[in-house]
Formats: structure tokens, C-alpha cells, sequence
């Protein structure tokens, strides 16, 4: 690694690796820089790449566009048949589906293709078929042992005005496209937005990524780190299903309270429960007896539920807006807050539009911000949490947001990074706005609580810093936005404790940061990918690019503390000969040790360190777990892919 860069950017391979310090602007209507996680596409192991559920295509007269509705009523066009666009003109519709020719049909239930030239006819069942004799005879397209090749669900085929060999068909799995009549297929999903977001599952932690359900259905899929291509379908077979779990506990306690419950919460020995009619009901012992029934206003089915896990009296709940026949001059109440474990629920929904059913929601404590995933978006408001007081007025969070309902919203472990899932389009992540209010100092590594260490980067999230002291000792301030800061902890600095004075542009503030020898951090992304690079080559390694056999990476990393010769705070380290880490560094993959060859600051950079690290000759192909360690203290576990 020899590229010289900023601390700022620092872009290796085109990746910025200052991402906890990302450029972030969060004007006063709260309109933040979102960053959407993966894409809107999923591998099912089809002729191509899937999304979710389209009911009908169509041609244009000419056959030069295509048309897409997916299931949720969304309209698509395209005319590169690569990328789509969102069509909102009522009076686009499709035309009138064709009765098929009877008696003839291959299947019960089959549904003839819109157009097409004359004698050829296309049409879908459980599979795609093509007659070239006028329906006399057909030709099953996409049966192979005994399933079809474009997935379950064929709804409808549309075929081409200007092309008898080109036909295109709906189904479960998306859009599939054949130029050559029916003989080879290709999916035309990359770009159509259409994946079946449902609820948050997991947020990227060590070598797990983000998960998500699959909307109506009992399906889970993840965008791992360091994934390029998809999201992947979870191995529900394995018992890692948390939507399995999720449904099989809430089919349970169903039995037990006699109704239909549709969201369940925990925290220490209280269970809250929501049902399918609004109704809430919380258990303080495990599930042993449970409180008295509790519905508050006009509202529909409990969506979600937050529990505050340090003190599960306070919980936040997520309804739908409106039950059937609800008197239109009544207000829905479809964002409710305890502070009594359940004893009596207050209705928040406040400003909120009237008719944005809530589907998810969120929330932290000490600084009583509440999020909320609507059917118009994201919402955020600051509240009391430790109080009944009235909360504040709701602000919107999806100005730079697609268009399109919010199913569900998270905060990362340490309340950091907000995440949100959009039917559709998938997941977006940016900085928490309540960090504007409620500064912290985290690791600039993975924006955790971790001790800082001589040498090391610290993240100063929701302020702009323009100067930075320790002990006297000036900690220069390596990058400064509206929302996130960059600072790099003195080498001089000594003791237990690295206490911060920082001038900020809305005044002064000060932090103590517990202080070891080394805390060692390995950079990630938001979507838990690791800063590691081939050495030979200076690529950046993912599941597309794993690293080989006999190789040698590279890691980029942060607190590892003093370096030999001494190094002057706040300077970029040298290109050649750079100083070493003091410290004996180890790295584990997969639990096993692995030979370190060389741990120095990175040749460049301020405050980051270069681990270069030697891969096995015989290893397990695939996903490995990464993490370094020194002076047994370890770092956080990291994906790693790698190949013979």
C-alpha cells in the first residue's frame, strides 16, 4: 500500500474508508443524506436476479416500452428493458386480458398472453408456454424437473406487437423476459424496485449484515458484508430464522391470551403483546399473569413494538391508522407511549398524517428520540421517555428519500445509525439525527463505545468540531461536518481516562473516554464491510473479490497504540519505512491464528494502521471470521471471504 490520500476521503478503490466521518447534512426539516444498503434485488438460484411480485406486463402498440404493475400497485415502465422508471399517470392501464382457447388450454388456470403476432400464441400456468399452430398445440417453455425456471406464481405474459419471439411474463419472482421464443430467459429485476421489504430483523454486527423479512411471507434474506450482487435468502431450515422464532412465539402466546397477536416485544421479564384489533396487553413475570386489556383511540392492528431494554416500563407502539368503518372526524392513534409498563398509554401520534398507518418504530432513551416507519415515510420526534410530558411535534426524514411506504425503522445497538426499510426499494441508513442534540463520542472505526487509545480516531457524532484538547495536549481535529466530527487521541496520552475539551459550533463540550494501551478497531462500513485489500494488487477484497490462498491481505485498522520510533500526533505517516506497532498484534480466522507479517501506520494516513496479514496455504472456502488482537484486547469480528 503505498497511495497517498487524505484523512478525509481516503478513497482506496474508490471506497471511502473516512466513513465514520462521512459528509452529512442535516438541515432544520431534518432532510439527512440517506445511503441505501444493497440493492432491490434478490438471488433465488432463477435464470437471473429476482425481486418481488409483479401481477400484469404489457407492450406499448409499437412494442418499443414495457410496462410493469407490481403487486402492490406500483407502475413501471421501461423502454431499455434494463432500467425503470415510475409511472404515475392514471390513465395508463393495461389492456383487457384474453380469454384462452378452449378447449385446448395446456392448464386449468391459464391466462393467454396480451398480443403478439398472428399464429403465434404465448400464455402461463404453473409454467410459460408458446403455440405456433393458433392454440392447437403447446409448447411447455420452462418446465425443468418438475418446477418452473422462472420461480412460482406466473401471473400473466404479455407478447411482443413488433417480435413473435419476444414474450415476457409476470410472476412471483418479477419480470422475465425471452427474445428467442421461450428458449433462454432473462430477468429484467437489477432495476425494477419492487423488493417485498417487510420488518427489520438484524443490523450489521460482526459477520452478519442486515436482515430482513420477506413482506407476507415467512422468507428472510440478508445483505452480508461485503455482498455486491443481491440480497440471500436465510437458511430457515438451519433454526436461524428469526421470522420463524418470531411467528412461532407469537402463535403461541395467541393460544394463551385467545386472540390474534401481530407483534410481540421483550425486555428483562416483561412481554408486550399487540393484536390484530388494537388491543395491548404486557406481562411483568416472564408470561406467568398479564395486565388488563388496553386500547387506546380508533385505531387497527399492532404493528410493532419498542421496549426500552434497561427499563422495560417504557414502551413505544406502532398501529395501523384506521379500523374498517372508523368515523372520518376522528383522529387515528397510531403511535402510543407508556411509561407504567402498560398500566396506561399515551397517544403520541400528535401531527402525524391521519391516514399513514405505522408499521415500525424506534427509539432512544436518554435522549428521547422516537422514530416512526409510515405509510408517507420516516417521522421523528423528541420526546421525554421518563415522563408522560407532551411530546414534540413529528418531523419528516424522507425528503432524500424514494417515494414509497416505510415498513420498518431501527437504531443500531448504540444509537448511531438510524435504518430504515422501504417497500420496494429496500433499506437506507444515515447518522441518527438525535445525535444533533445528544453528541458522542464512538470509535471512528465502527462507531462503537470502545476505549480509545493512544494514536487511536475517535467519531465526535452530531457535532461540528472545530478545535480538540486533551490534557492540554492539542488532538487534531482531522475532518469537521454539520453532523460528525474526526479527531485523533494524542499518542502522549496516558492513564484510564482521555478527557476531551472540544470548541463545537454550538458551543463548548467536553467528554471523558475510558483510555487503555490498546483498543483495536477494524474500519467497516455501514453495512459491516471491512477495509481489507489484497497486498499484491491494493484491491479492495468482498464477496466478489475474495482473497486467495497463499495471499497476503491488508487491514486497515485503528487503535493499536504506540508505534516505534515515536510518531508526531496529527502527521500523515511516511510512505516508506513506516513506524511499527509497538504492540505484538495477532490476527484469527476463524479461530485459528494466522501469521502477521506486518503491523505499522498506514503508509499515508493519520491515526490508521496497516495490519498485513499471511493466508493460510489449505483453508475452508467461503466466509471466514476475522479479527485481530493485542495485549488481550480484541478487535470487532469482520466478514472475510476467501477462495483456494
Amino acid at each position: 500500500m503505498c497511495r497517498r490520500t487524505t484523512v478525509r476521503i481516503a478513497a482506496i478503490g474508490g471506497l471511502a474508508i473516512g466513513l465514520a466521518v462521512l459528509p452529512l447534512r442535516v438541515a432544520a426539516q431534518m432532510a439527512i443524506a440517506w445511503r441505501h444498503v444493497g440493492n432491490s434485488a434478490m438471488a433465488l438460484a432463477l435464470p437471473s436476479l429476482a425481486t418481488g411480485a409483479v401481477d400484469r406486463v404489457w407492450y406499448s402498440p409499437d412494442g418499443s416500452s414495457l410496462y410493469a404493475r407490481t403487486a402492490s400497485g406500483r407502475l413501471f415502465q421501461t423502454s431499455d428493458f434494463e432500467q425503470w422508471r415510475l409511472v404515475t399517470d392514471a390513465k395508463v392501464t393495461p389492456p383487457a386480458e384474453e380469454e384462452p382457447p378452449a378447449p385446448t388450454a395446456p392448464e386449468s388456470n391459464f391466462k393467454l398472453a396480451a398480443g403478439g403476432a398472428a399464429g403465434r400464441l404465448y400464455g402461463v400456468g404453473r409454467d410459460a408456454y408458446r403455440s405456433d399452430d393458433g392454440g392447437d398445440s403447446w409448447v411447455n417453455l420452462t418446465s425443468y424437473k418438475g418446477t418452473s425456471l422462472l420461480g412460482t406464481g406466473l401471473a400473466s405474459a404479455a407478447a411482443s406487437p413488433s417480435d413473435p419471439d419476444e414474450v415476457t411474463v409476470a410472476s412471483a419472482t418479477g419480470v422475465w423476459r425471452s427474445v428467442d421464443g421461450g428458449l433462454s430467459w432473462t430477468g429484467l429485476n437489477d432495476f425494477l424496485p419492487n423488493l417485498p421489504s417487510g420488518h427489520l430483523l438484524g443490523l450489521p454486527s460482526g459477520t452478519r449484515g442486515v436482515r430482513l423479512s420477506v413482506a407476507n411471507s415467512a422468507g428472510e434474506i440478508e445483505w452480508a458484508p461485503g455482498e455486491k450482487t443481491a440480497w440471500k435468502p436465510v437458511d430457515v431450515a438451519s433454526g436461524g430464522s428469526d421470522v420463524v422464532r418470531d411467528e412461532n412465539q407469537k402463535n403461541a402466546l395467541s393460544e394463551v391470551l385467545k386472540h390474534s397477536l401481530t407483534a410481540i416485544a421483550t425486555a428483562k421479564d416483561y412481554i408486550y403483546a399487540g393484536d390484530s384489533d388494537g388491543r395491548l396487553r404486557v406481562s411483568t413475570d416472564a408470561g406467568v399473569s398479564w395486565g388488563a386489556v388496553s386500547k387506546v383511540g380508533d385505531s387497527g392492528k399492532v404493528e410493532a413494538i419498542w421496549v426500552d431494554p434497561n427499563d422495560p416500563r417504557v414502551a413505544v407502539a406502532a398501529l395501523s391508522a384506521r379500523t374498517t368503518g372508523a368515523p372520518s372526524s376522528t383522529k387515528p392513534s397510531y403511535v402510543l407511549r407508556t411509561m407504567n409498563g402498560g398500566g396506561f398509554w399515551d397517544d403520541i401520534t400528535a401531527n402525524l398524517p391521519d391516514m399513514a398507518s405505522a408499521h415500525g418504530v424506534t427509539a432512544d432513551r436518554a435522549s428521547g428520540a422516537v422514530y416512526v416507519a409510515t405509510d408517507m415515510g420516516i417521522f421523528f420526534t423528541a420526546t421525554d421517555l421518563g415522563s408522560a410530558g407532551r411530546p414534540g411535534a413529528w418531523t419528516s426524514l424522507s425528503d432524500s428519500l424514494p417515494a414509497a411506504a416505510a415498513t420498518d425503522v431501527k437504531l443500531d445497538a448504540g444509537g448511531n445509525q438510524l435504518y430504515a426499510a422501504l417497500d420496494g426499494y429496500g433499506v437506507y441508513t444515515a447518522i441518527a439525527p438525535h445525535r444533533l442534540r445528544d453528541a458522542r463520542v464512538v470509535s471512528a472505526a465502527d462507531y462503537s463505545a470502545k476505549p480509545a487509545a493512544p494514536g487511536a480516531l475517535l467519531s465526535v457524532l452530531g457535532a461540528r468540531v472545530e478545535s480538540a484538547s486533551s490534557d492540554d495536549v492539542t488532538a487534531p481535529v482531522l475532518d469537521a461536518s454539520d453532523t460528525a466530527s474526526q479527531i485523533q487521541v494524542p499518542f502522549s496520552a496516558t492513564g484510564n481516562t482521555v478527557s476531551l475539551s472540544l470548541d463545537a459550533a454550538a458551543g463548548p463540550l467536553s467528554f471523558q473516554v475510558p483510555l487503555r494501551s490498546v483498543s483495536p478497531a477494524i474500519f467497516v462500513d455501514p453495512e459491516g464491510t471491512p477495509l481489507i485489500m489484497d497486498q499484491a494488487s491494493g484491491v479492495l477484497l468482498d464477496a466478489s473479490k475474495p482473497a486467495r490462498a497463499s495471499s497476503r491481505i491488508q487491514v486497515l485498522a485503528t487503535g493499536f497504540g504506540q508505534v516505534k520510533p515515536d510518531w508526531p500526533t496529527g502527521l500523515e505517516a511516511p510512505l516508506n519505512d513506516p513506524p511499527r506497532v509497538a504492540a505484538t498484534v495477532r490476527a484469527y480466522l476463524d479461530g485459528s491464528p494466522v501469521e502477521v507479517t506486518q503491523a505499522s501506520l498506514a503508509p499515508g494516513y493519520v491515526g490508521f494502521y496497516l495490519i498485513e496479514i499471511q493466508i493460510p496455504r489449505i483453508l475452508n472456502a467461503g466466509a471466514a471470521e476475522l479479527y485481530l488482537e493485542a495485549e488481550g484486547q480484541q478487535s470487532n469480528r469482520v466478514r472475510l471471504y476467501v477462495e483456494q
